[in-house]
């Protein structure tokens, strides 16, 4: 199964000025290379989800090398001004069939820990929003480790405890677009009615533990319940909003305002598909939305089979040809869209929850018809050209881009 196939079917904060004075040590942009505004190259950017590690696990390929496609690779996040990044690994649904997610989590975050140490002289794991700016301090990005899909569709605490010793601070709970046996999936059926007893529990490990709780894909129910079961803010890091582009993939309003109201932060996905009512318009009768049955299942459809002919081999190399993740379509001129869209669906989530709860989550190669002004992670500095050019103040801009990740990761990871 396709990525975009399951995708389409289915505050007080300190002086930001003065937290990473290692900028103003960079070296001056090199001759030729995309100009970047002041502002962006003083703040403190962060992305809230950054595909890596899909290509590097079954194409054996290095993200600290530049790569002649896709849209991430360290050398182009360190030109795109990014200090830091969710560093998104990804359990896609290619792999719940066989009962394989287990297995490519472990593997996809031992991977992520050796990438990141064998690139040690331009990006270094953090655990904490103090390593994050420790790490900064040496003129290094910092990889917050991230995981999307299901690391197990049973949510075995035991293996989240593992993850967690292994380095990993932050969990999407659903199974990508997949309901799990303990939260429904927005894309998918509402077994549960949003999450289970032991959706809770999973959640209250997660606060114990000290891990980000990612609601990116969950239904509205579970979004909702889950912020309210959780101790800590919570998180839902790419998405857009429901009143602009009625996905079912994105935010509703009451949603948006449970995260806000527990301190979390939603982070804009850069797609068209998420943001471009246009575009959506265009894409909507080829989408057509599920129905829900009813009654709904009592078991979620990814228990309904077990598929014993694959070996977890088969799957990469059928995996394989779908990399690198990016849009390879071809969008008319009329529902293209450009970054000032990408700003108004910015501007749409402060004035619904105020500026201190949007970022930015540009699901980067995973995915994304992106705007015209962006081709790839280098390009990130026109999402601040066009929200200067809505009128924003500094401190707006530098909160959306990236001190209102911090605060959630300082206040989960750290207790502040």
């Amino acid at each position: 199964m396709k990525r975009r196939d399951v995708i389409k079917t289915l505050s007080l904060l300190p002086a930001a000025g003065n937290i990473f004075p290692q900028k103003h040590l960079l070296s001056p942009p090199a001759a030729g290379s995309k100009p970047i505004p002041d502002l962006h190259r003083d703040a403190f950017v962060m992305d809230g989800h950054t595909h890596v590690m899909s290509r590097e696990l079954v194409l054996k390929t290095d993200i600290g090398q530049r790569y002649p496609d896709g849209t991430v690779d360290l050398p182009r996040a360190k030109e795109g001004g990014l200090d830091a990044m969710f560093f998104s690994v990804y359990t896609p649904e290619n792999y719940y069939p066989g009962r394989f997610e287990t297995k490519n989590t472990f593997r996809v975050v031992n991977l992520a820990l050796d990438q990141i140490k064998k690139n040690n002289a331009m990006i270094e794991l953090a655990l904490t929003a103090s390593d994050i700016e420790r790490i900064n301090k040496k003129g290094k990005m910092a990889a917050f480790l991230d995981l999307e899909g299901g690391y197990d569709l049973y949510g075995d605490l035991d293996l989240l405890r593992a993850l967690y010793r292994l380095g990993l601070r932050s969990m999407q709970l659903t199974a990508h677009s997949t309901t799990n046996a303990f939260i429904d999936a927005c894309n998918d059926v509402y077994t549960w009615g949003g999450i289970t007893a032991h959706g809770k529990a999973v959640i209250k490990e997660m606060n114990d533990l000290g891990m980000v709780i990612n609601v990116a894909h969950a239904s509205n129910d579970a979004i909702i319940q889950s912020a309210a079961a959780s101790r800590h803010p919570v998180i839902y890091s790419h998405g857009g909003f429901h009143k602009i582009v009625d996905h079912p993939r994105c935010i509703t309003d009451e949603a948006a305002k449970a995260i806000a109201a527990k301190g979390g932060v939603i982070g804009v996905h850069f797609g068209s598909l998420f943001n471009n009512p246009k575009y959506w318009t265009w894409q909507k009768p080829k989408n057509p939305i599920r129905v829900q049955p009813d009654p709904q299942p009592k078991t979620p459809r990814i228990f309904n089979s077990y598929v014993t002919t694959q070996t977890i081999e088969d799957v990469d190399k059928e995996f394989a040809r779908e990399l690198p993740f990016t849009f390879k379509g071809t969008i008319p001129d009329e529902y293209w869209m450009h970054v000032n869209q990408l700003a108004k669906v910015i501007d749409y989530g402060v004035k619904l929850v105020g500026e201190d709860h949007i970022a930015l989550g540009s699901d980067l190669d995973g995915g994304p018809e992106l705007p015209r002004e962006i081709k790839d992670i280098s390009d990130f500095p026109q999402i601040t050209t066009a929200m200067q050019k809505l009128g924003y103040n500094d401190q707006r801009i530098k909160k959306i881009l990236g001190l209102n990740w911090l605060r959630v990761i300082r206040n989960v990871t750290e207790g502040r």
